[in-house]
């Protein structure tokens, strides 16, 4: 099979290609002995949510706290909280459709 690298270096991998590696989104590359090897990466969610913590350094006695301290909570405080912590005000508004636009006199 044949890719031609762009001027943006950039590879379109043959169909064939991507089907025989399984439809993956992401792909390792590796250069050895001058020949480059793409290996694909399979993300999964948990995978991502374990370096998040890793990366916070929070352990398992930090989550339990969080969860009890959470559970402790009424929900309408739970929603507003998240969305402080996330830096998402709108999960306080609760419009479900956006304003009008402004009507020419």
């Amino acid at each position: 099979m044949l890719a031609k690298l762009t001027a943006k270096n950039q590879l379109t991998l043959p169909k064939a290609a991507v089907e025989a590696a399984g439809n993956a989104e992401y792909f390792e590359v590796e250069a050895r002995a001058g020949q480059l090897v793409l290996t694909p990466v399979r993300f999964q969610r948990a995978d991502a949510v374990r370096a998040k913590l890793a990366e916070l350094d929070l352990g398992d006695d930090d989550l339990a706290a969080a969860v009890a301290w959470v559970r402790k909570q009424p929900a309408s405080a739970k929603t507003v909280r998240v969305a402080e912590a996330q830096g998402d005000y709108r999960a306080r508004t609760t419009r479900k459709h956006p304003p009008a636009k402004p009507r020419k006199p």
